[in-house]
């Protein structure tokens, strides 16, 4: 369920959500996914994907329900109840990684990952939008905002421009007279 929430960059409730029918046959190489506002697009999966996948399936010892995660009961899993999960992941995570426990672990954060490893792939937010099935490329300034690793690359691979303090000695009368209202106003 997290691999396939990270690897397709799915909402919560997109993953939640999915049922047998989604997982194209054969060989399980998609998933159709019914977004935002009736919005759909079919996504390829990793073939780790597909593997972790179909030993899920097979792992399934009685399907009652069409959905491809399950709580307790056997019905359709929540969003509540993914959260739940996760947030017993992220626990059993934290033994093994102590620098995670800290760190505030919520649900749309494999979605936040996913776009942000694609964006990084790819260098091309209109892909990104695409894969997560936003309606508007809008929706992507938070992840441009957020790519402090990129900030870093641009700032070590350029320069500060070579400034020399001047003076305007032969600047026209008018030039002066524009900055030094400049000054004044502020």
């Amino acid at each position: 369920m997290l691999h396939l929430g990270y690897a397709a960059g799915l909402r919560v409730s997109e993953l939640v959500g999915v049922t047998f029918q989604d997982l194209v046959q054969p060989g399980i190489d998609t998933v159709r996914i019914m977004g935002k506002e009736r919005r759909g697009r079919v996504l390829p999966l990793w073939k780790e994907t597909i593997r972790v996948i179909c030993d899920w399936i097979r792992a399934l010892s009685e399907v009652g329900d069409h959905h491809l995660f399950l709580n307790v009961r056997g019905m359709a899993m929540s969003r509540h109840g993914f959260a739940h999960r996760l947030k017993l992941h992220a626990k059993t995570a934290a033994t093994a990684a102590p620098s995670t426990a800290g760190k505030r672990i919520f649900p749309h954060i494999l979605r936040r990952s996913s776009a942000i490893s694609t964006l990084e792939a790819t260098g091309d937010i209109r892909k990104v939008s695409l894969w997560l099935g936003h309606a508007s490329i809008q929706s992507m300034k938070i992840y441009l905002r957020t790519d402090s690793v990129a900030k870093l690359d641009i700032l070590c691979g350029n320069r500060p421009p070579a400034i020399a303090r001047g003076a305007f000695k032969d600047a026209p009368d008018r030039l002066l007279a524009v900055l030094r209202d400049a000054r004044t106003t502020r």
